[in-house]
């Protein structure tokens, strides 16, 4: 599993429950970590279509072009993300803060 992804599942299961459906900390949070689900899903997304891209030719950039191609394919994901992405953030968040709100309280 890429680690952005892994980092990404770590900050969604790392949200403690919210006492209060209004809990603006824990909302916060889950919608922060639900941006970044996206923005991994988008990368993963992007990463499985650039992965045929050669990078042979007289212009291409060889060995230092595939290193730091996922990078770039993060960029890329984080930028989507940002630009309105697929519109998982927003299911992503609601049913983070559903689970929350169904966890008992401590």
């Amino acid at each position: 599993m890429d680690t952005s992804l892994q980092t990404a599942l770590l900050a969604t299961q790392s949200l403690g429950p919210v006492k209060a459906p209004s809990g603006a900390g824990n909302a916060g949070a889950a919608t922060k970590a639900a941006k970044d689900f996206e923005s991994v899903f988008i990368s993963q997304f992007l990463g499985s279509m650039f992965s045929g891209i050669s990078t042979d030719g007289p212009f291409g950039g060889g060995e230092g072009e595939e290193m730091f191609r996922s990078m770039m394919v993060n960029e890329y994901g984080k930028s989507m993300q940002a630009r309105g992405g697929f519109g998982l953030a927003a299911a992503v968040t609601k049913q983070l803060l559903s689970h929350q709100e169904a966890a008992p309280a401590q």
